[in-house]
């Protein structure tokens, strides 16, 4: 508390030496403030999104907000001299600004970067054009384990020969010999997704591994992984506090992913835990982990979280805690009403996106839980997003006996839609790709598809106005995502 208003008490000042790439940028869209008023900017919203349920702690910073990002992404493309440049897609756009060194990227990512770079022009690799379909180098990804120190490099090309690549690998392993793995992706697809379906390993075992809170985990080029290592040992730490285990729980982890907070309380004292993941892969990856780490008190499903709990509900299971950390868009209505009849005594919610989490809080409180701490984390420092771990708790209730009343008049549903959302849409295709899509664009393409668009964005109130179509690559960015969310 003394921290907080230490912050409350310092002046409001500016960055004095804010990103000068900022403003055209647009991925810190707090640079112009000093970190210690980006933290007062966040404690705010918090407090003001989520205050209504219980006092909010005070935000954990970073002792060092820079640098924390371990995995980068550059686009590249042909400056108006014909130069290469890599960077990063204007806001909104497909427009590359350049990008030699970034405030929160990793410092030897940016470096192995411009080394491609150079190495594209001794080659004679050209950038990949969207507009004419030529080129070669579309991407480059780059991943770095901060304990471990490995380092995997994926170029992403628009085709599957990669000239002189033994000679371009020797070079790029010899400016870097940090780099541990390097992998040819190749998306030839006219798409704004970054990773393509096919790719081989041009050196090394195609994966790093990377040790958090204990645990050691493969990373693989497509699968998920917390982008700020430091402060994702802060939240689980904080998340696992939470859950109070005492080696009797039995314990689901929603939205498992490749279980990383799941493994983590298995080998911190749950009982038993549950992993449930949609994504056949990440599963997949989530067993391999497990066996990695020697945990055997884990269990991994590949299934809908939301009928996974409703038919253990349904079979009079239960569970003592549940884990959930689901995408920004939030949990939807069909997840939520499984969670409260499987009625766990404790939830352990880790969100992403304060606005969504009060959407979800104010659901499950009015079914009977009590929010019991709140707990704010900067995990992307000069951003606008900040991460909250919530914890519920049912009490000395026993839910079951209890009939809980209340009216979905009175909530804003608008995000429970059947199938993915409009924001789980947006926010898959701006983490992809980088481009915001508008609700109108989604259901033009939805439209063109044959889906339900739940409501007529494409309407007008006046008969004489002119709507706006969405453009090619913003209709390809959403066509992917509605494959992602198998909705076509």
């Amino acid at each position: 508390m003394e921290e907080l208003e230490k912050r409350k008490r310092q002046p409001l000042e500016r960055n004095p030496n804010p990103c000068p790439l900022y403003r055209k940028c647009g991925g810190c869209q707090l640079q112009n403030m000093s970190y210690p008023r980006q933290l007062h900017w966040k404690q705010e919203l918090v407090e003001r999104l989520l205050g209504r349920f219980h006092k909010v702690n005070p935000i954990v910073g970073m002792k060092y907000p820079y640098h924390y990002r371990n995995k980068v992404q550059a686009a590249f493309a042909l400056n108006k001299k014909k130069q290469i440049i890599s960077g990063v897609y204007q806001a909104s756009t497909h427009r590359v600004v350049p990008v030699e060194s970034c405030m929160i990227e990793d410092e030897t990512a940016d470096q192995i970067v411009g080394t491609i770079r150079k190495l594209m022009k001794d080659f004679r690799m050209e950038p990949y054009n969207e507009d004419t379909g030529r080129g070669l180098v579309r991407h480059v990804l780059v991943k770095r384990g901060f304990v471990s120190g490995q380092v995997m490099v994926v170029m992403v090309t628009s085709s599957p020969i990669l000239p002189s690549k033994n000679n371009f690998v020797k070079a790029l392993r010899k400016a870097h010999p940090e780099i541990t793995t390097i992998l040819q992706n190749v998306n030839n697809r006219p798409t704004s997704m970054v990773l393509g379906d096919f790719e081989k390993v041009l050196y090394g075992p195609g994966y790093i591994e990377e040790a958090l809170c204990g645990c050691v985990f493969r990373i693989s080029a497509k699968s998920f992984y917390q982008i700020n290592p430091v402060q994702t040992e802060v939240l689980y730490d904080k998340a696992i506090a939470l859950a109070g285990l005492t080696g009797k729980e039995t314990v689901l982890d929603a939205y498992c992913g490749t279980g990383t907070i799941g493994l983590i309380a298995a080998k911190r004292g749950a009982g038993h835990v549950i992993g449930v993941e949609l994504n056949r892969d990440a599963v997949r990856d989530a067993i391999s982990n497990a066996k990695r780490n020697g945990i055997k008190n884990v269990y991994f499903y590949n299934a809908d979280a939301g009928d996974f709990l409703s038919a253990m509900a349904d079979e009079g299971e239960s569970v003592n805690v549940v884990l959930m950390d689901p995408p920004r868009a939030g949990s939807d209505e069909r997840f939520l009403t499984s969670l409260v009849a499987l009625s766990p005594n404790k939830i352990v919610y880790i969100s992403c996106n304060p606005e969504t989490l009060q959407r979800d809080l104010h659901f499950l409180v009015r079914a009977g839980y009590k929010v019991k701490e709140i707990q704010p984390v900067d995990m992307f420092p000069h951003t606008n997003h900040v991460e909250t771990v919530v914890l519920l708790s049912k009490g000395e209730i026993d839910s079951k006996k209890v009939r809980v009343e209340f009216s979905l008049e009175d909530m804003d549903m608008s995000g429970f839609q059947k199938d993915a959302t409009y924001e789980q849409i947006k926010a898959y295709v701006l983490e992809h790709t980088g481009l915001k899509v508008s609700s109108l664009y989604i259901s033009q393409i939805k439209r063109k598809c044959g889906l339900d668009v739940g409501q007529n964005y494409n309407l007008s109130k006046k008969e004489d106005a002119k709507v706006p179509k969405c453009p090619p690559e913003k209709e390809a960015a959403i066509r992917d995502a509605l494959k992602y969310f198998q909705m076509i």
